[in-house]
């Protein structure tokens, strides 16, 4: 939702302006007044830095090393993650670890290092830190990959959380990735980026920033090998990255530069090296395998703020059925609700909404429901009873309710940090179960609270349980709707134990994977706005979170026909594949921008639907290893510099490569191709990497590449499962991974390898299996070869 179109958009929907309005500064002096009562001022502080080393003491994995004003524990995992903590920071709690972490490897080596300093040895990493506290991560061969130097804290006299900065230097070819979804990038360049989720009160476009979801997770890729480093604190944040540029003729190369500045927290950081595949892999194995989507979920959503009642949603379905367009989900945004409160219906306009979800069940759609987090604060409403009972709701340091103003208007917020709240709230999707829903949309859960002026979130005073610790609103806020995704998920378990649930979330933090997956927000109607829905999915899964995608189409305005194509056309090769719009934005429906926009969305449409099995081998192979589904070019070829710098294009898997048209009138583009033989998928032309070739891309297509030698799973003629190979060059062979469909219950199924290679001028194609190959068991159609 769009925060700052509060009053015009409630306005629509039946609300008062003024009232509301009046209601949001209220809402906003209390809120300015609660933290003025609640936040300790800091008042001086004292500056510290390490100190000088005094000893070392040998531990399981690494060792403790003291200096003269901290001290430092360094612990390498089994499987090669490195974990270190100041202060006696440990590994946990941490809301991003999931279970309680890996174990240490009782290889790795604490030993001394030359000038006064120590070194922990390991298999994959060396690590070194100086008699002054710098760390370096280096390859097993010395390589430096990054050098942390020594920490520097600002602690109140008085007492209270410490501030803290780490300054870090990188090759200077290095380029930087992550920070959860960032509108600008992929590549993140010089600049400064906030971490605090935030709800940016409006459409958003490439300048805006923070967003939705963010977290301190850094991916950097340079020659020397790639490495991700993530700082374990949800408190408030910035990082300041520099990128580093080598020096010309006999210049002097200047180093890639972070900072990462926070407001509280404990400093303590995991890093990771090796391939890209490697690091993520590892990363899940710290954070959680990703959640596995429904089958359905992986075709195409139709969502719309204002569908007008179940009728309106049966005239859309129809629309679509007549047509010949394929459609899986339908999304309904709060207007279904009772006067805009959670889990209830406005029984005027949906009156029978079991029959309608039965109804589209039948014809292979279903029906997902939006949840905000806010409870409207009425008296006799069963929703605010029922958390009142059991106090749930978030209380400020004088152990009132804290009250904010959202769609319902005055709102308490449950507090999702408390594993009993948390129990209570995932019970109450049962209503939603029962009315039908087969999948949830989490959204304003930064959480969001109207705000006249200031931050449109809960006072950072307010109090929150923390698991049990007990903290302010300054640690939660970022870890809020991580927390709720975990309620959601563990409700439906076992209020449905034989399906996979479906939840994804405009908001999250490392490790939301665990729980699902996310969409984009509501970024702005426009061709910056196509871009930067690119920029979030890349982004986002190179932070772990593999299943994403934007509003195709924009959340506001009105997208021109072309504007339109080419965002769905993208969409279609995407994770999430949702329309989506505003309540006063334009129609997003295919056929409403006239007969050639219908007959291209068709063709999108159809190789969306032809392409399931691939998205469902992708999601296993995403829960399996935490690759993502979208993947950089350089994904597999790092140290490859073009592609590091290509942000137009990107892998779908191993097997396709995928070159959407992000700007107005284009008809033909430049693509950057990795190493190997790439077949045009509709021509079947082949081209040479590495190289940039200029391909068509008329109004009807954008361009996709098949990679020589891949095996995809595709959805054939009548509707079974066919593998489309694509025959690989002369001399060198192929192969694909197929993991079946096998239904939406948590049966694993078998991962299929096949192979094909090239016979004479005949591709064959087998089955890999213990025991020798065999024939494969589903029909196979060879491409390339003309």
């Amino acid at each position: 939702m769009d925060g700052r179109d509060l009053v015009r958009s409630v306005n629509v929907v039946g609300s008062g302006r003024a009232a509301l309005g009046l209601r949001t500064v209220r809402a906003a002096w209390r809120r300015r007044r609660i933290d003025a009562a609640g936040l300790p001022r800091r008042g001086p502080e004292r500056a510290r830095v390490p100190g000088q080393v005094l000893g070392a003491e040998p531990g399981p994995g690494g060792g403790l090393i003291r200096f003269s004003r901290s001290e430092l524990r360094i612990v390498v995992a089994v499987n090669g993650a490195v974990f270190w903590g100041w202060d006696g920071a440990g590994a946990q709690p941490s809301y991003a670890l999931a279970g309680s972490g890996p174990e240490p490897d009782p290889r790795a080596v604490l030993e001394p290092d030359k000038e006064g300093g120590w070194r922990v040895v390991a298999g994959r990493v060396t690590v070194v830190v100086s008699r002054h506290g710098a760390v370096q991560v280096c390859t097993p061969g010395g390589v430096v990959l990054r050098r942390d130097l020594p920490p520097r804290w600002w602690e109140p006299v008085g007492g209270g959380p410490a501030r803290w900065m780490q300054r870090s230097e990188v090759p200077a070819d290095a380029r930087f990735f992550g920070l959860g979804g960032r509108a600008s990038g992929p590549r993140l360049r010089d600049g400064a980026y906030r971490l605090w989720n935030t709800d940016p009160g409006r459409a958003f476009g490439p300048g805006n920033d923070p967003l939705y979801l963010t977290m301190p997770v850094q991916l950097v890729v340079a020659d020397a090998g790639t490495h991700l480093v993530f700082h374990d604190t949800a408190w408030d944040g910035t990082v300041v990255l520099w990128e580093g540029e080598e020096g010309a003729g006999s210049g002097h190369d200047r180093a890639g530069r972070c900072e990462v500045r926070m407001d509280g927290g404990p400093l303590r950081c995991w890093v990771m090296v090796g391939t890209p595949a490697r690091v993520l892999h590892t990363w899940a194995s710290l954070t959680g395998a990703p959640a596995l989507p429904p089958a359905w979920a992986l075709g195409h959503h139709h969502a719309r703020w204002g569908f007008g009642g179940e009728e309106g949603v049966r005239r859309i379905v129809a629309g679509y059925q007549e047509r010949g367009l394929p459609l899986d989900a339908v999304h309904l945004d709060i207007d279904h609700y009772d006067d805009h409160q959670v889990f209830t219906v406005d029984q005027e306009r949906f009156p029978k909404l079991p029959v309608l979800a039965e109804d589209l069940r039948r014809d292979g759609i279903r029906l997902v429901s939006i949840v905000d987090p806010a409870v409207r604060a009425q008296p006799g409403d069963a929703v605010y009873e029922s958390g009142a009972a059991v106090d749930a709701f978030v209380r400020d340091g004088q152990g009132r309710t804290v009250r904010g103003v959202v769609w319902a208007g005055e709102s308490v917020f449950p507090d999702f940090t408390d594993a009993r709240v948390r129990a209570w709230w995932g019970g109450l999707y049962e209503e939603r179960l029962e009315q039908g829903f087969a999948g949830f949309w989490h959204d304003m859960n930064e959480p969001t609270s109207f705000s006249a002026f200031g931050e449109p979130t809960l006072p950072r005073s307010a109090r929150h349980v923390l698991e049990g610790r007990g903290g302010d609103h300054r640690e939660a806020h970022n870890v809020y709707a991580l927390c709720m995704a975990q309620a959601a998920c563990e409700g439906l378990r076992e209020l449905a134990p034989r399906e996979r649930p479906f939840v994804f979330s405009r908001s999250g933090w490392a490790g939301l994977q665990r729980y699902g997956g996310s969409w984009s927000g509501d970024v702005a109607t426009g061709w910056p706005g196509l871009r930067a829905s690119l920029s979030l999915v890349l982004g986002l899964g190179l932070c772990g979170v593999p299943y994403s995608g934007p509003d195709v189409g924009g959340f506001d305005g009105s997208p021109s026909p072309e504007l339109y194509l080419r965002w769905l056309q993208l969409g279609a090769y995407l994770p999430l594949f949702r329309t989506h719009a505003g309540l006063r934005a334009g129609r997003r429906e295919p056929w409403e921008f006239g007969a050639e926009v219908l007959e291209h969305a068709r063709v999108a449409l159809l190789e969306r639907r032809r392409l399931l099995p691939y998205f469902v081998t992708l999601s296993h192979l995403a829960r399996r290893t935490g690759a993502p589904y979208v993947r950089p070019l350089w994904w597999g070829a790092p140290e490859d510099r073009a592609l590091r710098d290509c942000e137009d294009a990107f892998l779908l898997g191993d097997s396709l490569l995928v070159a959407p048209v992000l700007d107005p009138g284009a008809d033909r583009r430049a693509v950057q191709l990795p190493r190997g033989r790439w077949y045009d998928t509709v021509t079947e032309k082949a081209h040479e990497g590495p190289a940039q070739v200029l391909v068509d891309a008329p109004l009807s297509r954008i361009p996709v590449f098949a990679r020589a030698g891949a095996v995809l799973p595709v959805r054939g003629a009548e509707g079974g499962l066919e593998l489309e190979v694509w025959a690989p060059a002369a001399g060198r062979a192929g192969g694909g991974l197929v993991v079946p469909d096998a239904g939406d219950g948590w049966e694993e199924p078998e991962v299929e390898r096949y192979a094909a290679r090239l016979q004479g001028e005949r591709v064959v194609v087998t089955r890999e299996r213990e025991g020798g190959v065999v024939e494969p068991p589903y029909p196979v159609r060879v491409r390339g070869l003309g």
